[in-house]
């Protein structure tokens, strides 16, 4: 028995060609259209959130970062020599001047000669005074010499004297025994060997006084004399000092006189500059001047290359809302300086390692430290954050914002205030 197929049941059916098409465009359609609403849900979403709308090429951002954080402050700094000494007149007289501004010298080297009659007046004098007191010592010498002779003289013959009155008294003491004397004369001989003791006596007593007086006068004469030599050394230092030289080596800088002027004393004659040791001489700003402090390391820089340096010197004193200070380099001086040159100089105030930290922007002025606008998906959300210290070119963040964190550091006073604003492209 055979089975049948339902081929017999089949009909044939026309399909319209135009409906299937349309049918294809209608999907392709669907599907694009929902492509664009999910590509465009999220930015309108966005929209829908902002308060207020900025291109994102009128902004600038900056990543928030951690590492090393240096406080600083960048000044303009006029290169001075640190020894400039200038030349005084020792006296009163007339300048004889031995170079002219600009010349090189050594130190030693005689610059200058005064002419000073009144000073070579008053050396010749006080060595006279000297030379005479040295006489009277000599004379005083001479004159204890012959005391002391006299003196040993009558001591000697008081001695004689004594001896004498001795023997007589011995004589008197054995004739008196014997009966061979008066009482009167033995008497005699006892008084005459008193008087010749008490002479003797006083004999010896003067010699010592008349030496010790001797004694005394030469020493004063001596002190006289000692006196009198060290004011003729330095009225010869005076006049050798007539001779100036220069006190360091460097160049003659200006003249303070013209040649042949007479000047008085302590008058200043010319400024000689100390090429070979150079300072910097920095202008700070008044509002810096209290974190500043002697010891500070500086870097300068000079034909592209960085110098250390330290802060030796700070004015303590405010002009014109700076406070003056110089800096020294501490190893290598550059070799190419000029005086009066002009040099940046970068005082570190503070330096702290691992800190949070943004590049620095006009956003601190905008919002004084208390805000930034944190950037996520396009959008800029306002975020309260504070601030630590500040560099030249960083910021230190202490809250408010982490590692990785994108902020606008431009200003932020076209946002007016809005809490989120849509960076567009």
């Amino acid at each position: 028995m055979s089975i049948k197929d339902t081929s017999a049941q089949d009909s044939k059916i026309n399909v319209n060609k135009s409906s299937k098409k349309r049918w294809v465009i209608i999907s392709i359609v669907t599907i694009l259209l929902a492509s664009i609403i999910w590509q465009v849900a999220p930015s309108a979403s966005r929209w829908s959130k902002a308060e207020h709308s900025i291109s994102l090429d009128r902004v600038r951002l900056a990543t928030i970062t951690k590492g090393d954080f240096t406080r600083d402050i960048s000044v303009l700094g006029r290169v001075v020599a640190a020894v400039s000494p200038t030349v005084y007149s020792p006296a009163d007289g007339t300048i004889t001047l031995m170079i002219e501004a600009g010349h090189e010298v050594k130190q030693g080297q005689i610059i200058a000669k005064l002419e000073s009659p009144e000073l070579n007046s008053r050396l010749s004098q006080q060595q006279a005074s000297l030379e005479s007191l040295q006489s009277s010592f000599h004379r005083q010498n001479i004159q204890a010499k012959k005391q002391r002779l006299i003196d040993q003289k009558a001591v000697d013959l008081a001695n004689v004297k004594l001896v004498t009155a001795k023997r007589e008294k011995r004589r008197a003491d054995l004739g008196y025994d014997k009966n061979a004397i008066s009482q009167i004369d033995y008497e005699k001989a006892q008084d005459e060997l008193e008087q010749a003791n008490l002479q003797h006596k006083h004999a010896v007593q003067d010699a010592a006084l008349n030496i010790e007086s001797l004694d005394f006068d030469g020493q004063s004469l001596q002190l006289d004399i000692r006196r009198q030599t060290l004011l003729v050394k330095e009225l010869q230092r005076q006049v050798d000092g007539l001779n100036i030289a220069s006190p360091v080596n460097g160049i003659v800088g200006n003249l303070s006189t013209a040649n042949k002027t007479f000047l008085s004393k302590n008058q200043a004659i010319l400024t000689i500059v100390d090429l070979s040791q150079f300072e910097v001489e920095i202008e700070i700003p008044e509002s810096y001047a209290d974190d500043l402090a002697i010891g500070m390391e500086v870097n300068i820089q000079f034909e592209q290359q960085p110098f250390r340096a330290r802060l030796v010197t700070i004015s303590p004193e405010i002009l014109n809302n700076q406070v003056t200070g110089r800096v020294r380099f501490i190893n290598d001086i550059p070799k190419k300086l000029r005086q009066n040159q002009r040099l940046n100089t970068q005082i570190i105030l503070e330096y702290k390692a691992d800190v949070l930290q943004v590049q620095r922007g006009q956003f601190l002025e905008s919002s004084g430290g208390r805000f930034a606008y944190k950037v996520s998906n396009g959008l800029a959300a306002k975020t309260a954050i504070t601030t630590g210290a500040r560099s030249l070119s960083h910021v230190e963040i202490l809250q408010g914002l982490n590692v990785g964190d994108q902020i606008i550091i431009s200003g932020t006073d076209t946002f007016n205030d809005a809490t989120q604003v849509l960076l567009s492209e």
